[in-house]
């Protein structure tokens, strides 16, 4: 519809920064087109505000309401990825520091409308009258409530390697590693202090909370990929003798992995990396949350 459609990426952007999966961000835009379809044109004066604005509030709405099942999900609640590193306008929006898997975990301990503050403030630039008139509230209130979640994401934020050539090499031999294992190797990719959180959705072979220490965490990807409870998972899936594959993409703003077999999803892994060595790992097996992972060529398995 005239003038939707050039503003699709932006709210797609800002729904999944809010709810942090897809087929959330998807409903709250289609209803967001539906509002705008029925709208009075000519008593909106500012087109895009007004899709702004009623984006952010079905959100917030939808958001709340997510909530509460996320409160009784089985183990930690992960972020869906989402592939960043294709030519198409929708995914500009999302590659930046705000979508990384660490980020998004971080925004998940704001308060739906210390989120909806900080995406539109930081990552879209709006004004705070702006938001102001967005969430209904008082600019002052506004102002307390950015203030508020720029200290929550500064104090959870992680450090990242910044050398693209010292993280892609750390990486890929994690990523080999955890494929292949090769429980030496990948103890060897390990921080001291390396965190491991993990989202398998009650389905599949994963750590139901943050594991610390790289004894643990390597013990815990050796099971989640190889152990009995994923040959099990996998033999029910008809996949017992497949081959094991990498896909390596952009996910999320970072680099990541994606595990295969016979082609298959079954695993995607995002590390951040400090002095060279691994951090954190976010680790999914929710086969809920590998959709849209297999637009890129499989890879060798190599370091």
């Amino acid at each position: 519809m005239d003038g939707f459609e050039a503003q699709r990426p932006r709210l797609m952007g800002l729904a999944y920064r809010m709810l942090g999966r897809v087929a959330d961000a998807e409903d709250v835009v289609q209803e967001a087109w539906l509002r705008w379809a029925q709208a009075d044109r000519a008593n909106v004066a500012d087109p895009e505000a007004f899709l702004v604005r009623t984006t952010t509030r079905l959100a917030i709405d939808r958001l709340r309401r997510v909530r509460a099942r996320r409160e009784v999900y089985p183990g930690e609640w992960l972020p869906e990825p989402i592939l960043t590193a294709t030519d198409d306008a929708a995914d500009q929006v999302v590659r930046t520091e705000s979508v990384t898997m660490a980020v998004l975990v971080v925004l998940e301990r704001l308060s739906p409308l210390e989120r909806a503050v900080f995406v539109l403030r930081e990552v879209f630039e709006e004004p705070y009258p702006a938001i102001a008139e967005a969430l209904g509230k008082a600019e002052p209130a506004v102002r307390q409530l950015a203030a508020r979640a720029r200290a929550h994401v500064r104090d959870g934020r992680p450090r990242y390697e910044v050398d693209r050539e010292r993280w892609g090499a750390a990486a890929g031999q994690f990523f080999h590693a955890c494929a292949t294992g090769d429980m030496d190797a990948l103890l060897a990719t390990l921080s001291p202090d390396v965190s491991l959180t993990g989202d398998g959705g009650g389905r599949t072979p994963n750590a139901l909370r943050v594991v610390r220490g790289p004894a643990k965490a390597a013990r815990l990807l050796m099971g989640i990929f190889h152990g009995p409870a994923m040959r099990h998972f996998l033999a029910r899936l008809g996949l017992a003798d497949a081959e094991p594959g990498i896909l390596f993409a952009d996910a999320n703003g970072r680099p990541a992995a994606v595990l295969t077999m016979d082609g298959r999803p079954v695993g995607f892994l995002q590390p951040t990396i400090v002095d060279g060595l691994v951090h954190d790992v976010y680790v999914i097996t929710n086969p809920a949350k590998m959709a849209g992972l297999m637009s890129q060529e499989e890879g060798p398995l190599r370091p």
